[in-house]
């Protein structure tokens, strides 16, 4: 019988004869060898061939290997072909099935030899269905499993006092646990994972090898006479003890040294220490988050971590108490609930249950970042406390996240008083994941722990494998073989030198583990970005030691965002697209970022865009929006022309008004000190700052989020933008904000007015696109579309139009997608290199 093989996860045509065949010679019995790829290590898939085999009187047996799972089974023809059809359509909740490959080979009798390199069965009776050893020969292409939640079967056991693994705070199984960041190699065995270091003691190795059991070879298996150990310690590595101390006082202090551990913590964040609590991924910092000891306690934090206003997220235990500070609908509620346990921001609770958050959680924020436990050390945590606590990545303000043991205590010792930590190493720092709900659906912000690193498949196959290097803020990186892209976890900005060492590190691991060298190295345009700094030297690099040749493809920024959406849903174009961010390098050398083009993987031409302004002072009127304010006043009114609406913006600024409008008057156009930018990020800063919203911002984005959260629902006037052939004037929105200002009319009003300004007339250059292309699909992308009013309105603007619109919903709309649209598009190229 001929390979057979298929694309999606369906029962092959292995050529089985029915049961009941009336086919002379029909076989009594057959035996097929058969190829599971995809999510398949790492995720109880062998346990579960194993259990089916069994319920279907198979012989055989199954084992890992470099591509995924191999196995060969026997029996008669029927049971065979439900086998196959259970493998493909009911794998366990992990497994992420992508192909299965099944061949008939010659009937044996029994369980003949090992799937993965003719190992001896490690269970099973020789007639019977075995499990066989690993095999590492050959190039990789096996996936990896991201972290997953505790599952609801170990938080029965975590609670159960008579469960050996009670309050166990690394209890895990085949259906929950570490992976991704614990994983060194492949196949995902013991042996390629940081628990190499625990040898399993006989209760555990006995669950591990017992085909009945829910651990059977879970490879992170372990219990507290032989899995890792927590700790509480000072910053000084001394063991803690809480103020008045913890223990409760019917337990004498010993009985239960985990129990003891748990319940100092917690009196140590009731007492308002900041706690480093070492998690999946890398430390946490943690606070109490309520009242007056969580006011002090959070200020504190603020001040040690150097991060003056932009939120934090909190923990809570559960759902009830999820909706006792924040709105939480279906999809939010999903989403909270999964295994990948994000963070997800959500609107406050108009009436909270839970009074007193501190003040500064989420400064001047209408939306609170909450997650719920993923470990079984934050859930014994967040049931001691019986609160919400603050929960935020263990680093100083930008950068990335502590996550090896010795760095963390030397990085946050200045910063926490304590440590609740462990001595299972992690092998890769992952952030937690963060999502909002936008236009009914789930987009992410921020795509890490729980998320990476799944893959994504592409709309076409790269015929040679391809690196995604990313853009410079909010950093990833995308490895392309096949069908299959790889996004990395979330680096974050390439601004120091930390963080370009944990990008370069990170290229190196995800190269390594997926055995992925790639051919081609796709980048932005920036000269200046660190990420195209790195793909210009390796290839420097790759041609002085005289290997393989690499090739270089430099990718429009905005083109790899539209490119991103497309890949996000599987399309490959052409569609009509609209990017919206702070900026990117354009290919007429000024910075694009206010964008209406046709666009498909293999390219783009710009349609419509928002009229260029200068950015005056460059870098600095990222970091203050009143001089974008004063830069579209210019445009819009003259210079030397202040409109009455602009007098208090520049009465804050006092002799630095006068001063930068000298500036922009020397500046000849596209002068370095003043280059000109079609941005819409910026426009959204030129208006928060002239409404009085935000004069400079402490982190990015800030000012664009606090314009959107003072939308006033009930508004639904706009103010008319011209479009002027390929010009959106942004200055006409700017000028009727600076009239309304003078009107005296409300902040929330003239925000909800600037909103659905930008919404029209971006519907408008959509709709003209569509009458010079006939493209009738839209594909909305950059970071601006985070906003939650501006893309569901222009969202639902569109289909009133008649448009379908594409939104991201797998990967983030900001800079973390730029690596996944740069492998799409080298893809595309590579196979239709005309």
């Amino acid at each position: 019988m001929p390979d057979t093989r298929v694309s999606d996860p369906r029962l092959p045509d292995a050529g089985l004869p029915d049961a009941g065949s009336p086919d002379a010679g029909s076989p009594e019995r057959v035996r097929v060898r058969v190829r599971v790829a995809g999510i398949v290590q790492g995720v109880g898939f062998r346990p579960f061939v194993h259990g089916l085999a069994g319920s279907l009187g198979l012989s055989g047996h199954v084992g890992n290997d470099e591509s995924g799972v191999l196995l060969e089974a026997e029996g008669d023809p029927a049971s065979v072909r439900r086998f196959l059809a259970e493998l493909a359509e009911h794998p366990p909740a992990l497994a992420v099935v992508e192909r299965v490959e099944a061949t008939e080979i010659p009937v044996t009798g029994g369980a003949a030899g090992g799937a993965a390199g003719g190992a001896a069965g490690e269970s099973g009776a020789a007639a019977g269905f075995a499990i066989v050893a690993s095999s590492a020969a050959g190039r990789r292409a096996t996936l990896i499993s991201p972290d997953t939640a505790t599952c609801a079967d170990c938080l029965a056991e975590l609670v159960d006092p008579a469960d050996r693994r009670y309050r166990y705070p690394f209890l895990n199984c085949t259906n929950c646990g570490p992976r991704f960041t614990i994983v060194t190699g492949v196949p995902y065995d013991r042996a390629a994972t940081t628990m190499a270091g625990f040898p399993m003691c006989p209760a555990c190795a006995a669950e591990y090898h017992d085909p009945a059991d829910r651990r059977f070879h879970a490879q992170p298996v372990c219990c507290p006479d032989c899995g890792p150990t927590l700790r509480l310690v000072g910053a000084d590595g001394a063991p803690y003890r809480a103020a008045d101390g913890a223990t409760p006082p019917d337990r004498e202090p010993g009985a239960d040294p985990i129990t003891d551990l748990i319940s100092e913590a917690a009196a140590a964040l009731r007492a308002g220490a900041i706690l480093a609590i070492k998690g999946l991924g890398g430390f946490h910092l943690a606070t109490l988050a309520l009242g007056a000891v969580g006011e002090t306690a959070v200020a504190r934090l603020r001040a040690r971590k150097h991060r003056e206003d932009k939120p934090f997220a909190l923990l809570v235990a559960d759902l009830a108490a999820a909706r006792a500070i924040v709105e939480v609908d279906d999809t939010a509620a999903e989403l909270l609930t999964s295994r990948r346990r994000p963070i997800v921001l959500l609107p406050r609770a108009a009436e909270p249950a839970a009074d007193g958050l501190a003040s500064q959680v989420a400064p001047g924020n209408g939306y609170l970042g909450v997650l719920l436990p993923y470990t079984p050390l934050h859930h014994l945590l967040a049931a001691e406390l019986a609160e919400p606590i603050v929960l935020t990545s263990g680093n100083i303000s930008d950068e990335p996240i502590a996550f090896q043991d010795e760095d963390a205590e030397a990085r946050l010792a200045p910063i926490a008083d304590a440590f609740l930590t462990h001595d299972r190493p992690i092998h890769v720092r992952a952030d937690d994941s963060v999502l909002r709900v936008v236009d009914g659906r789930a987009m992410p912000i921020r795509r890490s722990r729980g998320y990476a690193p799944e893959p994504l498949s592409l709309a076409w196959p790269a015929p040679r494998p391809v690196l995604g290097c990313g853009a410079e803020l909010k950093s990833t990186f995308c490895l392309a073989r096949g069908l299959h892209a790889m996004l990395s976890h979330h680096i974050g900005d390439l601004e120091n030198y930390e963080t370009l060492r944990s990008y370069t590190t990170g290229v190196a691991h995800f190269q390594e583990l997926f055995d992925v060298h790639p051919a081609v190295l796709a980048h932005d345009l920036h000269p200046e970005y660190l990420s195209t700094k790195f793909a210009l030297d390796r290839a420097e690099d790759a041609a002085e030691d005289g290997g393989e040749p690499v090739e270089l493809l430099g990718v429009q920024h905005h083109h790899a965002h539209l490119a991103s959406c497309l890949a996000d849903n599987g399309v490959a174009g052409p569609v009509l697209g609209v990017a919206c961010d702070g900026l990117g390098y354009g290919t007429d050398g000024t910075l694009w970022g206010g964008e209406v083009m046709v666009a498909s993987l293999l390219g783009f031409r710009r349609l419509a865009h928002l009229e260029p302004v200068p950015l005056p002072g460059g870098a600095a009127a990222i970091r203050e929006p009143w001089r974008m304010a004063a830069a579209y006043l210019r445009v819009g009114f003259g210079a030397g022309v202040l409109p009455p609406g602009a007098a208090a913006l520049a009465g804050r600024q006092g002799a630095r008004w006068e001063q930068l409008g000298a500036l922009l008057d020397a500046a000849p156009t596209g002068a370095v000190n003043a280059p000109l930018t079609s941005s819409a990020g910026r426009l959204f800063d030129a208006v928060a700052a002239l409404v009085g919203l935000r004069d400079r911002v402490n982190y990015e984005g800030q000012a664009a989020i606090e314009l959107e959260q003072r939308v006033d629902p009930a508004e639904r006037g706009g103010y008319p933008a011209r479009l002027d052939g390929p010009l959106i004037r942004g200055a006409d929105l700017v000028a009727a904000v600076a009239g309304d200002l003078a009107a005296g009319v409300a902040v929330g009003t003239i925000a909800a007015r600037f909103h659905n300004g930008v919404v029209d007339v971006l519907a408008r250059a959509c709709a003209a696109g569509r009458n010079e292309t006939g493209l009738g699909t839209v594909a909305l992308s950059g970071g601006v579309f985070q906003n939650v009013v501006l893309t569901s309105r222009l969202a639902a603007r569109l289909r009133a139009d008649g448009f379908a619109v594409l939104t991201h919903h797998r990967v983030p709309p900001n800079d973390a997608g730029i690596s996944l649209g740069q492998v799409a598009i080298a893809a595309a190229r590579d196979r239709n290199p005309s």
